[in-house]
Formats: C-alpha cells, structure tokens, sequence
C-alpha cells in the first residue's frame, strides 16, 4: 500500500503540491466541523435567549424572503410540515439507511483491513455489539407507550408529580382531550399545524417567511395529538413522544448511538496511524515542483491518505463530527436526567411566569416568580424515577 525503503519520494509517487492544494483540505473540514459545532451551540444558546431567538428569526426571514422565491417557499413549508409535523417514518428509514451505510464501509473496508493488521477481534466486533444493543433500545424507544394520560389514568397521573403554580398551575384542562393536566405533562399536538394556506398577493415580502419559521419553532410541541405524562419532547427519529415510560429507552439508544459512533472513529483512526506507521511514510521525504527535497509534514500526509483511502477518511471524519454532536447531546440529556428536568422544561424555564398558557390569568400587578425545579431530590432519586417509573409498574400490574 505504501512504498517503503527508499528514503526519497519524487513527485510521481507522492501527489505533489501541485495537484493538492496545501490547506485545501484540512481548511474546509474544520471549517465544516466549525459551522456544525456553531449552528448547535447558535440553537441551544437561541433557544434559552429571547432577543437571540427573535433576532435569528428575523435575520433568516429577511434573507429567506429575498433569496427564495415565493413559490419555493410554499413548496418548502409543505415538505416541513409533513416532515416535522406529522407522524411518519421518513427519519426512522433514513436513521436506519445510514445507519446501514456506515456499518457497510465499516465491515466492506476497514474490518478486512484490520484483520490483515492484526487487530484483535474484540476491538473490531465491539461496533457490531453495540449496534445490536443500540436497535433494541431504538425499537423500544419507537414502540413504547411514553405514557399516554386517558381518563383511565389521568386520577393517577395527578398524583404523581407537585404543581409548582408557575410552569404547572392546579385545575388546567386540556382543550383537546378534555382532561386534566397532571403536573410535567403536556399536550403533543397538530391541531395548530394545518398545512398552510397560500398567501394572497396582498400580502407582504416574507409573509410565507415568517409562517415558516412560526412552524419550525412549534416543531417541537411533536405531532401525536394526546397528552404526555412527564413530556420531554417529541424525537422525529424515533417517530414517538419521549415521556415519563420511554425516557429510559431514549436514553440508552442515544448512550449507545453515541458509544457505536466513537467506538468506529477510534477503530478507523487507530487503523490509519498503524498504516502509517509500519510503513515510515512520515520520515519519507519527496521533491516538490521546484525541485526541493521536502519532508512529509501532517498536512500533507492527510491529504495523501485522503486521496488513497478517500472512503475510510471520509468515514472517520462523518464518526467523529457525529460523536461530538451526539456525545454533547447526551451530556445534556444526562445533565437534565440527574436533575431531573425535562427538555420541555429546561426551554421554558428562564420564563418568569408560564405566559404562554392561555387558560392562566394573572394579576396585572402580580409580581413575576421565577420557576424553580422542585421534582430533583438528589441524583440518585431522580435517576431510579427515570429508569423504575412507578407509575409503569402500577400500569402493568392492572393489566
């Protein structure tokens, strides 16, 4: 695969600088791997600040309104509105195809590979274990009643979690299904996500814009229409609710998801710098366009095993930006668990009063309260309340 022996490469052999442009590479994954890594933190950071949210809001309208024309825009807000606000499986099918599409380069280039390595066969079988794992907690996480509040149990969910009064007021009925809200619960809805209407030529530049963008942000009150005991958010992956009876499952698919993920780009990088390695091709030197003797640098080198092994490089770098990205939604899916806050609560937990609930009315003179998370009763407690939920146990012993 590499030549080895001779101390000096010309030209012919090495892809000069010529043919690679020195930083082009490396240059634009980092900058991709940038760009990623700002968008998440852009979301997370606009999400929990308002005048960061409206000013992206906003900022895209504009650009969006002038850019896009409006008949796009139109044809756009439909694919969003099926994709995002209706139940369907276009992202369980595209999850398994990639799914499917990595563990193949994996087992078609770099397990054959690391056999004639040496390598040892637990290392190279872990990502296969860990898949296994892996689709047992995605199929229970997108089968799994997340707990479904009806008039049989809406007497059993009251009882199961305090009203703080300010994100979760006593005696609030839920329009739609005509029960009471227990306490953490929250109506997963599409009653307010009707495909939209189009626009009259009346209407202002960026009017499609702006519906666009009001859809996007409800995205996250899910599509299920009922009512979820201890609601979290709705995961289009998995094309389910995750609440009080799934967030256990949710939480393993994603630690193993995450494990697969790392465990592949630590097997296929390991796989590369042993490459490297047993054939010296980084104390080789080559003669560049110029005629000067050069020693191989890091740059170079990368963009070389780029051009031979253009798949697994490809593949290491996909593993490793998805590890970062799901290993920082994880820790923040773990943060939450040993807290023992939901993802719907943390959103709107910077909110002094619950103002966006239309059936609370108060004092115009009131005072804001701050919200304060009174379920957390230390780390432990909070943890065996997401994995034993008691109201699960009671559910299964009435059947």
């Amino acid at each position: 695969m590499f030549g080895g022996g001779t101390p000096e490469l010309y030209a012919e052999s090495y892809p000069d600088k010529r043919n690679i442009p020195r930083m082009d590479f490396l240059v634009l994954f980092f900058l991709y791997l940038a760009l990623v890594l700002l968008g998440f933190v852009m979301i997370c950071v606009g999400s929990k600040t308002h005048y960061l949210q409206g000013l992206i809001s906003r900022g895209a309208q504009v650009i969006f309104s002038y850019i896009i024309p409006e008949c796009l825009q139109r044809a756009v807000l439909r694919v969003l509105h099926y994709l995002f606000h209706t139940r369907n499986y276009t992202f369980v099918i595209l999850h398994l195809i990639l799914q499917g599409m990595v563990y193949t380069e994996y087992t078609w280039e770099i397990f054959g590979l690391c056999q004639q390595l040496e390598f040892s066969l637990y290392y190279l079988f872990l990502p296969y274990l860990l898949l296994i794992v892996n689709l047992v907690f995605f199929t229970l996480s997108c089968v799994t009643d997340p707990g479904t509040i009806t008039k049989a149990n809406e007497l059993l969910f009251l009882q199961v979690y305090e009203f703080d009064e300010v994100m979760f007021p006593k005696n609030v009925r839920c329009p739609t299904c005509d029960l009471r809200k227990p306490a953490r619960s929250k109506h997963c809805s599409k009653s307010s996500l009707a495909p939209p209407a189009l626009p009259s030529p009346s209407r202002q530049v960026g009017s499609v814009c702006q519906r666009m963008l009001h859809r996007l942000e409800a995205a996250a009150a899910g599509v299920c229409n009922r009512c979820v005991h201890r609601f979290d958010h709705h995961c289009v992956w998995v094309n389910n609710c995750v609440g009080a009876w799934n967030t256990r499952y949710f939480l393993s698919y994603l630690l193993t998801l995450t494990a697969s993920a790392a465990t592949m780009a630590v097997v296929s990088t390991v796989f590369l710098v042993r490459l490297v390695v047993m054939s010296d091709v980084y104390l080789q030197t080559y003669v560049d366009d110029l005629g000067h003797l050069q020693v191989v640098d890091t740059v170079f080198l990368v963009q070389y095993l780029f051009l031979t092994f253009p798949r697994i490089v490809f593949l290491v770098g996909f593993v490793v930006v998805l590890s970062f990205l799901l290993g920082g939604y994880l820790c923040f899916s773990l943060y939450l668990a040993a807290i023992n806050q939901t993802t719907n609560e943390w959103y709107k937990g910077s909110r002094a009063w619950c103002q966006h609930c239309p059936h609370m009315a108060r004092p115009p003179a009131a005072e804001p309260q701050a919200y304060r998370n009174i379920h957390s009763h230390g780390l432990w407690s909070n943890l065996r309340e997401i994995f034993l939920p008691a109201t699960a146990r009671y559910e299964r012993k009435k059947k």
